[in-house]
C-alpha cells in the first residue's frame, strides 16, 4: 500500500476473521492498487480445539462428502470459502432436510463469508438426497454442500 493509502481497519479485521473461522494461514485481497494480505505465524501459545461438531445432534444428519460427491450431477457445491449455516437463524428450522423436494432458486442454507450471509439455491428442482456438510461447518470453495436427485 502506498503512503498516501489509509489503512482499511475494518477489511483487516473482516479478512482476520475470515482466517480464524476457515483455518487458513494466509488470505488476500484486492481493489485496484490496494492489496491486502494477512497471514497467520506460528506463535507458542497453548491450543485449545473447538469442541468437534460430530457431538451435535444435526451431525448426525449430514453425511461425509467422498471424492465422488463432487463429481455427482446433482451435487449443488458452495460458491465460496465461508462457514455453513442450515438455518436463518439459531433454534429455527432448517431450510432443507434430506428428503426434501426442492424448486428451483428455493434457498437451501446459507454460507457466511466476511461477516454477510449469502443465501445457497437449488440450481434445479429436485428431491435432496444427502446433505453434505454440517451447521457451523467451514468450506472451501468448489466443496459439495448437498446432492439434488
Amino acid at each position: 500500500m502506498g503512503t498516501n493509502t489509509p489503512i482499511d481497519n475494518e477489511s483487516v479485521r473482516a479478512l482476520a476473521a475470515l482466517l480464524d473461522e476457515t483455518n487458513l494461514t494466509e488470505i488476500e485481497y484486492a481493489v485496484g492498487d490496494v492489496r491486502i494480505r494477512v497471514a497467520r505465524t506460528a506463535q507458542a501459545v497453548a491450543y485449545h480445539p473447538a469442541p468437534s461438531y460430530s457431538a451435535l445432534p444435526q451431525a448426525a444428519q449430514a453425511v461425509a462428502p467422498s471424492a465422488s460427491d463432487a463429481d455427482h450431477p446433482g451435487a449443488v457445491t458452495s460458491p465460496m470459502v465461508g462457514v455453513t449455516y442450515l438455518a436463518p437463524e439459531p433454534g429455527a428450522p432448517k431450510f432443507v432436510n434430506a428428503g426434501d423436494i426442492v424448486s428451483e432458486g428455493q434457498t437451501v442454507m446459507l454460507i457466511e463469508a466476511m461477516k454477510t450471509f449469502n443465501p445457497i439455491r437449488a440450481p434445479r428442482a429436485g428431491k435432496v438426497t444427502r446433505i453434505l456438510v454440517t451447521d457451523g461447518q467451514p468450506v472451501e470453495f468448489g466443496e459439495p454442500l448437498l446432492i439434488i436427485e
